[in-house]
């Protein structure tokens, strides 16, 4: 298994001339996911704004609550509101999720540059709901038995995104079984490369988050780096036969 040194060098040279390609799709894809999800913390703040106005000493005080149009109204709009926002996570963020990792993947092995072009390919496009749709689903699962294990699988699904993309003749569920059997062995390794960035994380908090703009294309084409790796380290084991 390369060292982290040659995963982060490796992004570098893919990034050196290309910094600005990747930071405007890290803002068009922040844009878009904060559109996605803005409208229910907004909703949430005004629920919780009608709320803190009220006291709530006895019974009575949160039935007159409950009955306030304006409550309502707002408790109306949060429903619909959170309603459309599932919607728009499942089928409009998981395969930009998909698309957005990729870019980096095919900026680091291809030269191709045209991050925002790639950032809106949404080809295989049921398949690759599908395939995310599960990883969060059993991800979730896992969760339920503690944090931990919950944390051990999403490391182990990691790779998803990259195998939907580039193997279009596998199903969601044998994407998701590649990406486990690349991971094995590997979960680790895929840490300690997170982990070698908290310095630069930290550096990104002082700056009110502004930081991530450039830290994100950073972290994702070393992780794309990553992929190609064990990619590599699966066929060479036979995996790919």
């Amino acid at each position: 298994m390369k060292t982290n040194t040659f995963f982060k060098d490796s992004a570098l040279n893919a990034l050196r001339g290309n910094w600005g390609k990747a930071i405007l799709a890290v803002l068009v894809y922040f844009l878009i996911a904060l559109a996605v999800v803005g409208p229910v913390s907004y909703t949430s703040i005004r629920m919780q704004d009608l709320m803190n106005g009220t006291s709530f000493s006895t019974l009575s005080d949160a039935m007159d609550l409950v009955k306030d149009p304006d409550f309502l109204a707002a408790q109306k709009t949060t429903n619909g509101v959170s309603s459309l926002t599932f919607l728009l996570e499942i089928f409009l963020l998981l395969p930009l999720e998909v698309a957005f990792l990729n870019s980096f993947r095919k900026l680091l092995v291809n030269g191709d540059n045209n991050m925002l072009g790639n950032l809106f390919n949404f080809s295989n496009y049921w398949r690759k709901v599908g395939g995310m749709l599960l990883v969060g689903i059993f991800t979730f699962l896992w969760s339920l038995l503690f944090i931990i294990p919950g944390i051990i699988k999403a490391f182990s699904y990691a790779m998803t995104p990259y195998i939907l993309d580039e193997n279009p003749e596998l199903g969601a569920s044998e994407a998701i079984h590649r990406s486990r059997m690349m991971m094995k062995n590997h979960k680790f390794d895929l840490f300690w490369l997170y982990l070698s960035f908290i310095g630069w994380f930290l550096l990104c908090c002082i700056t009110c988050g502004l930081g991530f703009i450039w830290l994100t294309p950073y972290i994702d084409t070393a992780k794309a780096a990553f992929y190609e790796e064990v990619k590599a380290d699966y066929a060479l084991n036979g995996g790919l036969d």
